[in-house]
């Protein structure tokens, strides 16, 4: 952590400690990733009383910001605040971006009993629907696959970019579940799709060059590296159906789209 940093963070936790109103309070970002820049501000996790965050949340309060803390150049402080119940339910059944917002978040302070177990069940892969998440997963690939194909034939720009940048994120995210890595949602997607240690040789240069130049002539080889990785669960001569249930009647079911699980 660089030295205007830490000094920053010590203000906010020596500050927040004192706060009744705060039950815990935790470092997040990229400096807990540990992947900042000089400038970065300092992102935290604020786990607020059950009365306090009932009264943000009646009044729309639920995001922190301090721009007196950090006194380095565009330096300030956010974090988002949660309830007790809230880390409970991401526990039992949280997304994966939800659980991994928590994956190296660091304590600064705490008057919680059991939070260090607790945060251990919040960033646990879950292992439950893992097959069926891959089998999601492999179906959007193929779907998107052939929507680039598509979008040539239509000429038709937008199709392309967001077909190719959904066949990016399933591709990725076949090996991300694959290694039992959360998904860190966009921002970080790439940067830890990177880390990922089992994954294809080519898979990285393969999609970067898709992204530069998308079509089916840079899409066909990140397709060929992730169906020849491994022999994956699914059917993909149904993949069209299982595309249908996952992203056009996900609604009736009350679950959110498959790209955010």
């Amino acid at each position: 952590m660089l030295d205007h940093h830490r000094k920053a963070v010590d203000r906010l936790t020596a500050e927040l400690s004192l706060n009744p109103h705060f039950v815990a309070v935790l470092l997040a970002g990229s400096i807990a990733r540990g992947t900042e820049r000089p400038d970065s501000d300092v992102d935290l996790l604020l786990v607020a009383t059950d009365e306090e965050y009932a009264r943000r949340q009646a009044s729309g309060e639920l995001h922190y910001r301090n721009f007196e803390a950090c006194d380095y150049p565009g330096g300030y402080a956010e974090g988002k605040i949660h309830s007790l119940s809230y880390l409970e339910e991401v526990a039992q059944r949280g997304s994966e971006p939800a659980r991994e917002a928590f994956a190296r978040a660091r304590i600064l302070c705490s008057r919680m009993e059991g939070l260090e177990e607790l945060l251990a069940r919040v960033t646990a892969y879950p292992e439950e629907g893992h097959l069926d998440r891959i089998r999601s997963f492999l179906a959007q690939l193929v779907i998107h696959h052939w929507y680039i194909g598509e979008t040539e034939r239509r000429d038709d720009r937008y199709l392309l970019l967001r077909s190719t940048s959904q066949f990016a994120l399933f591709a990725g995210r076949l090996i991300l579940a694959h290694n039992r890595i959360l998904f860190p949602y966009h921002k970080w997607f790439m940067h830890d799709l990177r880390t990922a240690p089992d994954q294809p040789a080519e898979l990285i240069p393969t999609l970067e060059r898709l992204l530069a130049k998308p079509g089916r002539e840079t899409a066909d080889p990140v397709l060929g590296c992730i169906l020849n990785f491994r022999e994956w669960e699914g059917d993909l001569t149904r993949a069209a159906e299982q595309f249908a249930v996952d992203t056009e009647q996900s609604w009736l079911r009350g679950q959110a789209s498959i790209e955010d699980l």
